[in-house]
């Protein structure tokens, strides 16, 4: 296949990775671990910005869009730790006026006026982990809040100026009926918030569950739960613009929007992943150190890897993601992002047009296409 050749960066992100939490849930395959003693906030902020430093280059003198800080839990950190960081970043980076700032917040973790905090450090966004509102299935979960907590942490955030925000939401739980599973949209509903991510329960490796797994619903109950629960929604007015995205009109994720077209994005802190466009047409991905220790105590570079994304393998990453949205994306946007001629995979996209899998002369699956999404990726493979 032809080299890419990218004539226009893509938009920027940066993505903040805060690896601590309180306790490990039994679901969760990300890079964090339960705080033992003191958070060393200072010297986290002091190793972030250096890795920073070395990571400037990588930028191409672009502004940065949007920000998400993702652990972990982030939301352990204080006000005054992201009033430092949000400071000495934008005295690096040109942050644009309106770039959206978003925080993953821990119902579990916030005493009085933290949110307040948050929101006089620059954060203009939340994405609330409530993952239930039912007391059984918290508990299954590992989840250190109760139904009480997970209310007055969202209501907490509106008094304290959030007005855009997301409640993070579980399906196919343990033991979970399509009953429950409504109950828990209509309690996240009754906030009336402008997002809602509600996705379905996996089982991951290097996780609890894994090992163990618990007693999920079929797929019948699975599906029951799914169209239930979509029709739902509809009803209160969102639309689901990605698979398990869902939003009013214009309060989708701008920061997971550039992921899902295959935008770039910055990373920092502990087990953080990037992906940046370079001027010389390749794509590459790269990772930090994960081990906080390791990350808090290292000299020189953070980056513990990266690779290129090879020629051949752009296809299928960038359509993993840009089919992911409801509305997919136009077609121009395959060789803005990756560098390639649409000619390169006319014939595949074709012949899955024939079999009513993708929809004419856009880069979106259709309704079919959508229920076959992991069968029309292998096409690409």
């Amino acid at each position: 296949m032809t080299a890419p050749t990218v004539a226009v960066r893509p938009p920027l992100s940066l993505y903040l990775h805060v690896p601590w939490c309180v306790r490990k849930c039994p679901y969760c395959d990300f890079n964090s671990h339960a705080v033992k003693g003191e958070i060393p906030e200072t010297a986290y902020l002091q190793a972030m910005l250096e890795d920073l430093d070395q990571d400037l280059a990588l930028t191409g003198s672009r502004s940065i869009e949007t920000v998400f800080i993702g652990g972990g839990t982030p939301s352990l950190m204080s006000g005054g730790f992201y009033r430092s960081l949000f400071r000495e970043l934008r005295a690096r980076l040109n942050l644009t006026p309106d770039a959206e700032i978003t925080l993953e917040a821990n119902p579990g973790t916030l005493e009085e006026g933290r949110f307040e905090a948050f929101r006089e450090a620059g954060i203009n966004r939340l994405s609330i982990g409530v993952q239930s509102f039912n007391a059984r299935h918290l508990s299954t979960l590992g989840r250190i809040h109760d139904s009480a907590a997970a209310h007055r942490a969202i209501e907490t955030a509106r008094q304290a100026g959030f007005d855009n925000f997301n409640v993070d939401l579980m399906h196919g739980l343990p033991e979970q009926s399509p009953a429950d599973a409504l109950a828990d949209l209509e309690a996240a509903l009754g906030h009336k918030p402008p997002h809602l991510s509600w996705y379905q329960l996996t089982l991951e490796p290097n996780t609890e569950f894994y090992s163990r797994p618990p007693d999920l619903p079929d797929d019948d109950r699975l599906w029951e739960i799914y169209r239930s629960g979509r029709d739902l929604l509809h009803r209160h007015g969102f639309r689901d613009y990605e698979v398990s995205a869902w939003s009013q009109p214009g309060r989708a994720s701008r920061h997971n929007l550039n992921y899902w077209t295959f935008g770039d994005y910055l990373a920092l802190g502990a087990g953080g992943h990037g992906k940046v466009s370079q001027a010389d047409g390749q794509i590459r991905r790269y990772w930090k150190t994960r081990q906080p220790e390791a990350y808090l105590n290292r000299i020189g570079s953070r980056t513990a890897g990266s690779e290129v994304i090879a020629v051949d393998d752009l296809p299928l990453e960038f359509l993993m993601n840009a089919l992911r949205l409801t509305d997919g994306v136009e077609e121009r946007l395959f060789q803005e992002r990756t560098g390639l001629p649409l000619s390169s995979v006319a014939v595949k996209l074709e012949e899955l047009r024939d079999e009513k899998l993708l929809e004419q002369h856009r880069i979106q699956a259709t309704d079919l296409g959508q229920r076959y999404l992991n069968s029309l990726l292998e096409r690409f493979l």
